[in-house]
């Protein structure tokens, strides 16, 4: 059995070897055709590749001979163009050459004949100088005066005829010139006037509030007329309860107390509260926002008049002047009027109309506070606009338009006759009731000229002047050597008619809080 097996597996070892070197044998045998075949293709794509490279190198040569023809024919042509470029240009120099000898030969002609010329006209200056000095010796023998003499005689003549005529040209054209100077200034102050339309209202010294029933003329009265001195102690206004029905007529020269006297009373009538305190209150406050109203009011009139860059402390004392009258007319209107007519005025003269109304509104700022400084309205005005930083010219304009100093610019001049043209318009201004004004405005500084006294109001048309003295300097006994005083400088230095009643107050109050 043994035998068998090893026979077998003997057999099929060798089956095995036989079949795998068969397999072999078959690989190889197809291997070695697949690199035959490779060989052969790698052989027929170089000889393809030789070709083809064989090909484009006959190709590249003809087209390199194409070009090689081509750019020799162009540079032939090139070279043919320019050949006879340059032979045009030949021809052209040749002509310009033959033009040139021809020009030169008629230019040495025409010197010959210009030779020839001078040398006659030289001859001939020659012989007319010649035939002068014959004719100026005749002449001197005739008239027995030598050149020179004859010469200083016509002189003389013709300097004293020409004189003559330059005066009277003269004398012509200066009255001319005024003339039309005249019709000039008449024309452009005329169209200024027409074109500028102000109203000219006059501002009076008294005003008068309506009251809803007359029963409220003795609440404002008040028990033993304690509210009405209140009214009248603190706003410096006389106030006139009288037959009127439901009327009070508040009086006062000046605008600003006496608004403020209208405006509180108006407040206390429609709040219905009214006592000394609540007095004080409302005036405090109707000061305070009279002072807003006239700032509002600066800044219309700036905005309406386009003066831009004001400062706003001058803004401000622009408004006050709404409460400031100048015989009579109202200083704001007439400051606007004159900043329209200087703009017109400027215009016509071609100067900076911008500057002008500047000028024209800013040229009475000082009447804001003149009564409350020493100095003219011209003065303070002037100092103001330095304070706050006015150009110099419009300082000057200002400074010059009542002549303190001499007008020297065409600016100065459109001010000063803007403001004549305002203030000289008739009924603008009335000359009675600025005395009055200025009479008032004299008795309250003489009166508030002394020491220890801290306000004074003329009242009663100048009738009477309640002054208000600070009671830690001032004592009971010494009020009546003050109002003594007082009495003798109004008597020295103030001219008035009939009396003045001095009314000295000395008044102590406590104030204090429960909390």
């Amino acid at each position: 059995m043994l035998p068998y097996i090893l026979t077998a597996l003997a057999a099929a070892v060798v089956g095995v070897g036989i079949g795998f070197y068969i397999g072999y044998t078959n690989r190889k045998k197809v291997a070695e055709q697949k690199i035959g075949s490779a060989e052969a293709e790698a052989m027929k794509i170089i000889n393809d590749a030789i070709k083809t490279a064989e090909q484009k190198r006959k190709e590249s040569a003809v087209e390199a001979k194409d070009e090689m023809f081509r750019m020799r024919n162009e540079a032939d042509r090139e070279i043919k163009e320019r050949r006879a470029e340059l032979t045009r240009q030949e021809r052209r120099l040749d002509q310009k050459e033959e033009n040139l000898d021809r020009k030169t030969a008629a230019l040495e002609k025409g010197e010959e004949q210009l030779k020839k010329r001078t040398e006659q006209a030289e001859e001939k200056l020659a012989q007319a100088e010649r035939i002068h000095a014959e004719q100026s010796t005749k002449l001197e023998e005739i008239a027995g005066l030598s050149r020179e003499e004859a010469k200083d005689m016509l002189l003389t003549r013709l300097d004293g005829e020409l004189t003559h005529e330059k005066a009277v040209r003269i004398s012509a054209y200066e009255v001319q010139t005024r003339e039309e100077a005249d019709n000039l200034a008449r024309e452009m102050i005329s169209q200024a006037l027409a074109r500028c339309a102000a109203d000219h209202t006059g501002e009076a010294t008294v005003s008068v509030v309506p009251l809803p029933s007359d029963e409220m003329k003795g609440r404002i009265i008040g028990r033993e007329g304690r509210n009405i001195r209140a009214l009248e102690t603190a706003t410096g206004v006389d106030l006139i309860i009288d037959d009127t029905p439901e009327a009070i007529t508040l009086s006062c020269f000046d605008l600003y107390r006496r608004e403020v006297a209208r405006q509180t009373l108006e407040k206390l009538i429609s709040d219905g509260r009214i006592h000394p305190a609540r007095i004080e209150e409302t005036v405090e406050k109707c000061r305070r926002e009279l002072d807003v109203s006239m700032k509002r009011e600066g800044e219309r009139v700036v905005m309406e008049l386009g003066v831009h860059g004001i400062h706003p402390d001058l803004i401000r004392l622009l408004g006050r002047l709404r409460y400031r009258t100048s015989y009579g007319q109202n200083v704001l209107e007439h400051s606007i009027e004159v900043a329209y007519l200087s703009g017109i005025l400027a215009t016509e003269l071609g100067v900076n109309v911008s500057q002008a109304r500047r000028a024209g509104l800013l040229h009475d700022i000082g009447k804001s506070i003149d009564r409350d400084m020493e100095g003219t309205h011209v003065s303070i005005g002037v100092d103001l606009c330095r304070r706050y930083k006015e150009n110099p010219a419009i300082i000057h304009a200002v400074e010059a338009h009542h002549n303190d100093v001499e007008p020297d610019t065409a600016l100065d001049f459109i001010v000063m006759a803007a403001d004549a043209i305002s203030a000289s318009r008739p009924g603008a201004r009335r000359e009675n009731l600025e005395n009055y004004i200025k009479r008032l405005e004299r008795l309250e500084e003489i009166s508030s000229s002394f020491p220890g006294v801290e306000t004074s109001f003329a009242i009663q048309a100048g009738r009477e002047v309640r002054i208000l003295v600070k009671p830690e300097m001032i004592s009971d006994d010494q009020l009546v050597l003050l109002a003594r005083d007082i009495v003798l400088k109004i008597e020295a230095e103030l001219d008035y008619p009939g009396q003045i009643k001095v009314n000295v107050i000395r008044e102590n109050r406590a104030t204090d809080f429960a909390k």
